[in-house]
């Protein structure tokens, strides 16, 4: 699997740039924050006898690189992701940790995948951006091999994230350009409808389609609270084009929003998601 030049879509300017950039910035923030989402992604690969993963939106690695260290020598886990700095990143952490995970940009809506190369796909928040998501679905099932797993975590609506919604809700009077977020649109509430996402596995060819919701406790350090909120979201993109003055009325707006959420030196919220799973077609 090659790297490919991811094509020159939203999702990819973003990700390509500040956006991915911001989340390098912040990664072992949410390395710690989103580690309970990721061990359920990691036992869930360990209760079946998958030996060839692949991580779906690997961002910089975490998940890619925990799964290779439950695999060890039995397999391999192979992270896929469409911005090239992020992915530098992960190839950069793997090579620290001596790790077997290999990392790969590819875009996964139009990548010519080997046809029945895996038998298990995971992602952490890793699939709603997909501007195409059927096409993308039905490109990961001819990679699947037959009877392949799938499990990946999605959030849930806005309403049941109050933590994510915060800083939109409390800058719009402020940011008079703040766009609002479309349902169904490629973005982190993208799968939020369950019958939109079985409808999507469905249309793509995957079969045993289970939709569950979770709720998770995820814990963030105050001090970097702050670097979160303005660098990332709607919130974040629209604080890079606006004057100083404003710039300043959002954050203390912001840091009054947050209060609620710290306990001491720590951050504490719910992230409501849907535990996915599916599986591709058997034979026969």
């Amino acid at each position: 699997m090659n790297d490919q030049p991811p094509a020159e879509s939203e999702q990819a300017k973003l990700w390509n740039g500040p956006s991915g950039q911001a989340w390098i910035d912040l990664q072992e923030t949410f390395d710690r924050a989103l580690q309970p989402l990721e061990d359920l992604l990691v036992d869930a690969v360990a209760a079946q006898p998958a030996h060839q993963v692949l991580d779906v939106g690997c961002g910089t690695g975490a998940t890619t690189l925990a799964i290779a260290r439950q695999l060890a020598s039995r397999g391999r886990c192979v992270g896929i992701d469409i911005s090239n700095p992020m992915i530098a990143v992960a190839r950069a952490r793997a090579e620290r940790e001596g790790s077997r995970a290999q990392f790969v940009r590819v875009d996964v809506q139009t990548h010519a995948f080997e046809p029945a190369a895996f038998d298990s796909f995971v992602s952490r928040f890793g699939v709603m951006f997909f501007d195409a998501p059927l096409q993308a679905f039905a490109n990961l099932r001819r990679a699947a091999r037959a009877d392949a797993a799938m499990h990946f975590v999605a959030w849930r609506s806005p309403a049941e994230n109050p933590f994510m919604t915060t800083a939109e809700r409390a800058a719009a009077p402020l940011l008079s350009a703040l766009p609002v977020r479309a349902p169904d649109a490629p973005g982190q509430f993208a799968f939020a409808d369950p019958e939109r996402v079985r409808s999507i596995l469905q249309g793509s060819g995957w079969t045993d389609i289970h939709i569950q919701p979770i709720d998770v406790t995820c814990t963030m350090s105050e001090s970097d609270l702050s670097r979160y909120y303005a660098r990332l979201g709607p919130v974040g993109r629209a604080l890079r084009d606006v004057d100083e003055p404003t710039r300043a009325r959002v954050l203390a707006t912001l840091h009054e929003a947050f209060a609620p959420y710290v306990h001491g030196d720590a951050v504490r919220f719910a992230a409501a998601c849907w535990m996915i799973g599916a599986r591709a077609p058997r034979k026969g």
